[in-house]
């Protein structure tokens, strides 16, 4: 490799002339909200002008620049295995899966491979054990002594320990090799006091490099003068002090002599943290299957290795958790098409609750779900509510259900009387359902599915009400599952808008699918997903006012679509075909995304809102009910008069109280 002058300012490693920083760039773009990983340890790669030789193209365009052709590589370093449960060989297992799927160059430990603190009757299995998961990377690996591999428990303690044995069957206890232009040194920090031959990681004069390792390691650093990193791996990370004593100085001193020691790393202490000092990073790794109080996940305290990316001029040092590496090549268009059939299985809850009329309850309900596919699923129901009235039995379950198989569980769900009050809230199953491979575990995305209930007794009505929605974060969720619609069917509105956008969703389902009333730019719009595309009828001006209410009514009768702004009809269109429909939430007061989540605000007053499994309107003008009613046809009827907690009563059959999101205020609803 080429020597690169650089300047080493802290643990950055900048060139002479440095660019500006990532970070002074990202200030200047607006949108950007995150700031995570802000700083930039190091400096933008270097960078050269498109020559033909390397660039090729028969189009024109703006000029781009290449990746400098500089030499680089990667290694990985695991933490510590020792003081967790036996379960933690599973975790370091993990991380070599993760790590084959990288094909770093190397491996490099920290060590405490094995659980150790014993005879040689138990060191042995361990030691096996350790060796035969490391030898399913596909790099090589190199291990690095800790007390765990090398202290003796039990009688007999032999000169040296465990030493002899480890030296054996894992490595020297200190050594070194050389790859592509770096120096890898390996230092054993467990060697015994050399007064009374005591090992103890808490005592400083237990904690002395010996003179033969100190000579040893000058001599390599020596050796090492040319290569553009080296990089030192041990257990203890002597440069902390306390009861490591200042036995490091002297080493450390060595190290910033040498000039191009990139980074010392090591273990023991189970959490990460960094400690720069002269230019050198001072890098302690948790663990990689050992015990781990996991305080902190996120601040180091977690189950990872490191991946240390290797360039002329710089180093790049990032930590991943064990098992969040995905392989791509297991991410077919059948895995796909499974999850999705899985995320969408219908879950019944049987029966519906029913409220008394003082509104207690104490009932039993069925839950119940069938395997689309031909792999288990592991699922995990948890019945819960925020109003603290409700109470379930058991609290959770959890469930297999193998592949094809129709699972059950039941729960006792019981509630206090009390009023209708502000702390009235819905009960709610989460569903959590994971997906089972051969090699992965894959997590799908959490379900809330309503409980049904009814009241024995409807809620009593205070007056005539309308919902003032905000336009930016206020809407109506109705949930899917309970929204019965037969081929033909009807969905309408009383609204009263302040003011419109360019898209504004009235109540909508439409997501690549279903149906949905909008009032774009004063534009009424009705659409429905038939047949493999959508279905639409408009009005091609603007004609809803402003602080004015208006009656709107979007028709399928399964062979015309027909838009009534009014009981006027607007505009038809001729077309059949089978409604595309989905399990996202009808929402009302904006678009329905993706995800089930809300855009395209509306910013005004809605009144009823009805939903029929008819063709309610035919003819070219008909009279509408300023107070629209329920009947047999009618799949949902919210009619904004009567709120209990953060819901809104559905006065038809089906019970649909809808879920009130960002608290739209009730208003009296003046006459039209």
């Amino acid at each position: 490799m080429k020597r690169i002058k650089a300047i080493r300012l802290g643990y950055l490693l900048l060139p002479v002339l440095a660019p500006l920083s990532l970070f002074s760039q990202e200030k200047e773009l607006e949108n950007l909200t995150h700031d995570r990983h802000t700083h930039t340890h190091n400096s933008r790669h270097e960078r050269v002008p498109a020559m033909e030789d390397r660039f090729f193209t028969n189009r024109e365009g703006a000029p781009l620049e290449l990746t400098n052709e500089e030499p680089m590589f990667t290694f990985a370093v695991f933490g510590d295995r020792t003081g967790g449960p036996d379960s933690g060989v599973n975790i370091l297992a993990d991380a070599v899966r993760d790590v084959n799927l990288l094909e770093p160059d190397l491996v490099m430990t920290v060590g405490d491979l094995i659980q150790g603190y014993n005879t040689s009757e138990k060191w042995m299995p361990q030691m096996k054990e350790y060796k035969g998961i490391m030898n399913n990377l596909l790099c090589p690996w190199f291990p690095v002594a800790g007390n765990h591999d090398i202290y003796w428990r039990g009688d007999n303690r032999p000169t040296g320990e465990h030493e002899p044995a480890y030296e054996t069957h894992f490595g020297p206890l200190w050594y070194a090799f050389e790859h592509k232009d770096c120096f890898f040194i390996v230092l054993y920090s467990d060697e015994a006091n050399p007064e009374n031959d005591e090992r103890n990681f808490h005592k400083p004069k237990s904690q002395k490099m010996s003179p033969e390792q100190f000579e040893w390691l000058k001599d390599v650093l020596g050796k090492a003068k040319d290569s553009e990193h080296v990089f030192l791996f041990l257990h203890h990370p002597r440069w902390i002090g306390n009861n490591y004593g200042d036995d490091w100085k002297k080493v450390h001193d060595e190290l910033v002599k040498a000039g191009n020691v990139s980074a010392v790393f090591a273990g023991h202490v189970h959490y990460m943290r960094s400690d720069p000092k002269d230019g050198i990073d001072y890098i302690t790794l948790a663990t990689t299957g050992g015990h781990q109080p996991g305080a902190f996940p996120s601040a180091g305290y977690l189950h990872h290795y490191h991946v240390v990316t290797v360039r002329e001029n710089q180093v790049a040092i990032t930590a991943y958790p064990v098992g969040e590496a995905l392989d791509v090549r297991d991410i077919t268009p059948e895995l796909l098409e499974k999850l999705q059939a899985v995320s969408g299985a219908s879950v019944a809850i049987e029966p519906a609750l029913t409220l008394k009329e003082n509104n207690s309850l104490d009932q039993k309900i069925t839950v119940s779900m069938t395997n689309p596919v031909d792999r288990d699923l592991e699922l995990t129901l948890l019945p819960s509510c925020r109003d603290s009235r409700w109470s379930f039995t058991p609290d959770h379950l959890h469930i297999t259900a193998r592949a094809g198989e129709k699972v059950s569980a039941d729960f006792q769900v019981t509630r206090l009387e009390g009023a209708l009050d502000e702390a009235f809230a819905s009960p709610i199953l989460t569903l959590q359902t994971e997906y089972l491979t051969e090699s992965s575990r894959y997590p799908l995305p959490v379900r809330e599915i309503p409980l049904p209930y009814t009241f024995a007794t409807p809620p009593p009505s205070k007056g005539s009400f309308a919902l003032d929605f905000n336009g930016s974060d206020q809407y109506i969720e109705v949930p899917s599952a309970k929204i019965p619609l037969d081929e033909a069917f009807t969905l309408e509105a009383w609204f009263k808008a302040r003011s419109f956008g360019s898209r504004v969703g009235l109540a909508t389902k439409t997501q690549g699918s279903e149906y949905g009333l909008f009032v774009n730019d004063g534009r009424p719009h009705f659409s429905v997903h038939l047949g493999g595309s959508y279905a639409s009828v408009s009005s091609p001006q603007p004609m809803l006012k402003t602080n004015q209410w208006h009656h709107m009514a979007g028709v399928y009768d399964g062979k015309e679509l027909r838009l009534y702004v009014d009981g006027v009809l607007v505009d038809t269109n001729k077309r059949s075909g089978k409604r595309k429909t989905n399990d996202l939430p009808l929402l009302i007061g904006a678009d329905v995304t993706g995800n089930g989540g809300a855009s395209s605000h509306f910013n005004g007053l809605i009144d009823t809102v009805r939903l029929s499994k008819v063709a309610r309107y035919q003819s070219e003008q008909v009279e509408v009910e300023s107070t629209l009613t329920s009947d047999d046809e009618t799949s949902l009827l919210l009619n904004m008069d009567v709120l209990f907690g953060s819901q809104t009563y559905d006065q038809s059959h089906n019970g649909v109280h809808a879920i009130l999101h960002g608290s739209p205020r009730q208003q009296a609803r003046e006459q039209q």
